[in-house]
Formats: C-alpha cells, sequence, structure tokens
C-alpha cells in the first residue's frame, strides 16, 4: 500500500494502517512542501509529523511535536533577539540539527529520513516527495507568504488567491516514490488539504501520471466532514478559492484521478453526486478521534482489495 500524507490527519491514518500489520509494505510518500529553513536548520514538519507519529512520540493533544518536550532552547533564542514565531521543542530540535547536519554532509533527504526512521523504530517506509528544497508560497491578499507564516505567523488569516509550489518543476520524484506507487495493490490520498498537502505532492514531475497510471486502486478519503475540516485551514481555502466547501468538492479537485472516494457516513447524502464524477463511493465513519476508529478506517481501506 502506498499513502499520499501530510498534515496530522494523515498521521492518524497512517498510524491506524501500521496497526493493522502491514509494516515495511506500507509506503508513505510525505508532502515536503511545507519545509522550512530555520535558524540555520532544515525544519520538515509533515515528515516529523507522521514519523513522531509512526514512534509512539507525538504530541496527543496537537497531533504534531513530541509528548512532554519543552520549549527551554526556543525561549533562550527570544531572549537573544531571535524571531521565534515558529514553536520548536527541544526534541524536536535534535531531530532538525541531525538531518541538517547529515544534509551539509552530502546525504539525500530520503537517506536522512530513512536513517531516522530506522532510529526511532519506525518500520514503515517513510519517503519525502522530492529531495530537493521546494517550499510552498501562498498568495493572499497580504503577499506572499511561506506556508509556515501563512499556517502559523498569520495564523491563516490572509485570503487566499493560491499556490505557487516552487521548484517542483525542477525535481523528480525522491527515491522509491514512483516504484513504490507502480507496485502498490491500493494508492490511498489520505485525508489531508487538497492544497497544501497532497497538490506539492502530485505536482512533482512523474507523480501524478505514476497514480493516474496505478494498476491498483485509487483511493482518497475525505479532510472535510460536514462541511468542515475537523482539524487546519482546507474549509476556508476551498471556499475562498470558489470551491464548494463539502466533500463533492475535495472529490471534484481529484476527478479523473480515483477509483474510490470515502465519504463520512454524515455526507452519505453526496454519494449519487459525486459517483456521476466517475468515481464509486464507500460511506464509512472517517472522523479518526480515538485509536478504535483510527483502525477501522484503516481496515475498510484495506477490504477495498
Amino acid at each position: 500500500m502506498v499513502a499520499l500524507a501530510g498534515g496530522v490527519g494523515a498521521a492518524k491514518l497512517v498510524w491506524g494502517l501500521a496497526r493493522e500489520g502491514l509494516g515495511s509494505r506500507l509506503s508513505v510518500v510525505v508532502n515536503t512542501g511545507d519545509d522550512l529553513e530555520a535558524f540555520g536548520l532544515r525544519i520538515c514538519p509533515d515528515l516529523d509529523t507522521i514519523t513522531y507519529t509512526l514512534a509512539g512520540l507525538s504530541n496527543r493533544a496537537w497531533g504534531w511535536g513530541i509528548e512532554g518536550d519543552t520549549f527551554r532552547c526556543l525561549k533562550a533564542l527570544g531572549r537573544l533577539g531571535a524571531d521565534t514565531w515558529f514553536g520548536l521543542g527541544d526534541q524536536d530540535l535534535a531531530t532538525h540539527l541531525r538531518r541538517t547536519s547529515l544534509l551539509s554532509q552530502g546525504w539525500g533527504l530520503a537517506a536522512v529520513t530513512a536513517h531516522l526512521c530506522e532510529a526511532l523504530g519506525v518500520e514503515v517506509s517513510v519517503l519525502p516527495m522530492a529531495e530537493g528544497y521546494t517550499p510552498t508560497l501562498v498568495k493572499t491578499d497580504a503577499g506572499r507568504l511561506h506556508l509556515q507564516e501563512y499556517l502559523v505567523r498569520e495564523k491563516c488569516a490572509p485570503r487566499v488567491q493560491g499556490f505557487e509550489y516552487t521548484g517542483v518543476s525542477r525535481q523528480r520524484a525522491g527515491p522509491g516514490v514512483e516504484e513504490a506507487i507502480r507496485d502498490a495493490r491500493i494508492v490511498v490520498i489520505c485525508p489531508s488539504n487538497p492544497f497544501i498537502s497532497v497538490g506539492p505532492i502530485l505536482a512533482v514531475p512523474g507523480i501524478r501520471r505514476a497514480v493516474a497510471a496505478s494498476r491498483g486502486l485509487v483511493a482518497a478519503v475525505s479532510p472535510i466532514v460536514g462541511g468542515r475540516a475537523l482539524k487546519g485551514p482546507a474549509a476556508k481555502m476551498l471556499g475562498e478559492l470558489g470551491h464548494p466547501v463539502s466533500a463533492e468538492g475535495v472529490a471534484r479537485i481529484y476527478r479523473g484521478l480515483l477509483d474510490v472516494f470515502v465519504l463520512d457516513e454524515r455526507d452519505a447524502g453526496s454519494a449519487p453526486a459525486i459517483e456521476r464524477l466517475g468515481m464509486r463511493v464507500v460511506v464509512r465513519n472517517t472522523v479518526m478521534d480515538t485509536s478504535g476508529a483510527k483502525r477501522a478506517l484503516a481496515r475498510a481501506l484495506l477490504r477495498l482489495v
């Protein structure tokens, strides 16, 4: 199985899939469009969220960062005049220090990620979408902002006008990505923001083509439930960009790519309209608020094949 992933919702589903016994048979292609260079370090929020979640380290309340982490170094940086709007815990900083050190020695991002996963006991294959630094810029009524500036510093307040996946067109899929998609029995687009989590992945040359040509089943889980996003700005972005703020609105974005679209039970009434887009609809509980719910959704996806 291959999962295209970015964000907390994706991490929950990936955790459920891993707990259903896939282990090394699961490959997770992770968005790196939200990567940031700060304090001289390469920070990869989505890669780390997926890795920490699989390692059992993630902060249970936030879904990102490390449970029980402290922020003494960040506070000290603030006293020294550094801009500290992007919060990094002390243990989290160790990850970024190690990553940056290895990158400076000539390691590729995929090799660094594999090294970190092995060190943390993660068996799942976590694959960066590309090796290069390709930050997503958000075009807003306040100007162009790095995605993390929009999400964290500006708290998603500016009105979104579009996105720029900088440098993506000059990249190629990261090591192992196209091969994993080619060999998968099922490719799942996680319940992630279609613009800032999945969009950058599909924009990498070769990845959309590989998904479209997959001999396996291609499915997506809606990140919109009952007209709202359970976490993050997906609903706000859909509305500001003129899309319906609904599961059907997300399905239209993926039209032509999917065999199956997974809807939450409360959106079951949208099934006929989505099926008219040319995809089969599966209705399940997609709100992963417990360990049992995460595993149940994972099992539902595995039953598709």
